[in-house]
């Protein structure tokens, strides 16, 4: 009896130190590139760093280490669970790790209190974050002295003229605009007109890069600065549950125990905040394609479950109703399962088969969550759109569909395919898990910002 208490208690204890490391991984939930990442960009002023393969021992020094004492600003244009806000402040807590002193502000804050920007300030402030008032002198002065200051997202763009005003000019030179955006509401004039004074800007992958460029020169006639490609990493913390069978386990039977979903159950997952451009509605209208195609050919496969995570109903956007009401009326409500935003999506990338990144017209910009979903040796689902083309390779590591209507029977068909062959499906995720352990790791990515940040940091200082 005092074996098993022993035992069970260990046990726990681990269940409960790797759910701490699922929730400290940040993942976009939003929040993909040309063919393989040895393709070159043809453009002079795209900085292409993506043939950079460099090792991940351990023991060699942090490509960081330069930043030590550096004073960073980082401007967020808002805080919350989405891509941009989320990377950024993994960059701080990389740069807390190699020393540099690190400031963060949010330009844009609902007036009432709200949970999750308390949550993420506080686990900034515990890890050494300074985190000060967007508008207050404190952030000009900060901005003047800093060694460098790195804006996230174009929409932070607004924070320049508004805050620094006379003083604009000053800091421009030392400033690292990094964008993650592909919709094309994003290229107003009143937030990039200071585009082409800054020392660089840094976008995740070369398919957003190329689109900036022809889109800022067609639509706004203005020019890029210098730009680097920087394709992003999987965090420590994610890639140890990934890589430990029995936290995977453990989570796997956790997560489908509480939406009822058998172990033998196939999950198709979708992860994302739920929006019309993250494309929910079609993923949906492909599954149940998918569950009709399996009937009509009496095919002989596990029951499929589909899980949207990502919900938030609290904001009760006619999306989402939309979406809630096709499970209805389709009487799928025992096969779809809608789950709520978080930061924790470890637990379920453990739970699930197959991960669908299905985001519409010109896809992710890079789409964080599907090189997580690969750690975990998921085969993607993903449209052939975006940086996704720059992450999945083509009946190697997943299946590409077209985006939008006509993809829906492209996705459905997919669905079925790996839903039918155990075998290809298993061999996809292995080689998924291969290609993010040769390219997309945090020491991978950290190495790639290193050489951005001492470019910039060059710059800066002739300035």
């Amino acid at each position: 009896m005092v074996k098993h208490s022993q035992a069970w208690l260990a046990m726990r204890s681990k269940t409960c130190a790797l759910t701490l490391l699922a929730l400290l991984s940040l993942s976009t939930l939003t929040l993909l590139f040309l063919r393989t990442t040895s393709d070159s960009c043809t453009q002079p002023q795209v900085r292409n760093l993506d043939a950079l393969q460099p090792r991940t021992d351990s023991k060699l020094p942090n490509p960081l280490e330069f930043m030590k004492s550096k004073l960073v600003l980082m401007v967020s244009h808002e805080l919350s669970l989405s891509g941009g806000p989320l990377l950024l402040m993994e960059l701080a807590f990389l740069l807390r790790s190699a020393g540099s002193d690190v400031v963060w502000i949010t330009n844009q804050k609902p007036p009432k209190p709200d949970d999750v920007i308390y949550t993420l300030e506080n686990k900034m402030l515990d890890r050494g974050v300074q985190v000060v008032d967007a508008r207050g002198e404190k952030a000009v002065d900060t901005a003047r002295n800093a060694d460098l200051v790195i804006l996230n997202t174009a929409v932070a763009g607004k924070w320049l003229d508004a805050v620094l005003k006379e003083k604009v000019l000053e800091v421009l030179p030392k400033v690292l605009w990094w964008i993650h955006e592909m919709r094309g509401h994003y290229f107003k004039v009143e937030y990039v007109k200071h585009l082409p004074f800054v020392a660089g800007a840094m976008i995740d992958s070369h398919t957003t890069a190329e689109y900036w460029k022809n889109r800022t020169r067609e639509r706004l006639g203005i020019k890029m600065p210098e730009t680097y490609v920087v394709h992003l990493g999987n965090s420590k913390e994610l890639m140890e549950v990934a890589e430990d069978s029995v936290a995977k386990r453990v989570l796997r039977e956790h997560v489908r125990q509480s939406l009822g979903v058998r172990n033998d159950d196939l999950l198709f997952a979708i992860i994302n905040s739920v929006s019309r451009g993250k494309g929910q509605d079609l993923f949906l209208r492909s599954f149940y394609e998918s569950l009709m195609l399996i009937q009509e050919k009496k095919l002989q496969v596990p029951s499929l479950h589909a899980i949207v995570v990502g919900s938030d109903m609290n904001a009760q956007t006619k999306f989402e109703t939309e979406l809630r009401q096709f499970v209805m009326e389709k009487k799928i409500q025992d096969r779809v399962h809608f789950v709520n935003k978080t930061l924790a999506v470890a637990p379920y990338l453990a739970s699930i088969d197959v991960l669908v990144q299905n985001s519409q017209a010109r896809g992710e910009c890079f789409g964080r969550i599907t090189i997580e979903a690969m750690a975990f040796r998921l085969p993607v689902l993903g449209t052939a759109a975006g940086g996704t083309v720059e992450i999945v390779v083509n009946r190697t590591t997943g299946l590409l569909h077209p985006v939008g209507k006509e993809g829906v029977t492209p996705l459905a068909k997919n669905i079925v395919n790996l839903a039918t062959h155990v075998e290809r499906r298993l061999t996809m995720g292995k080689k998924g898990y291969e290609r993010v352990k040769e390219r997309f790791l945090e020491p991978h990515m950290a190495q790639r910002i290193a050489l951005v940040l001492k470019e910039v940091l060059r710059k800066g200082s002739h300035n």
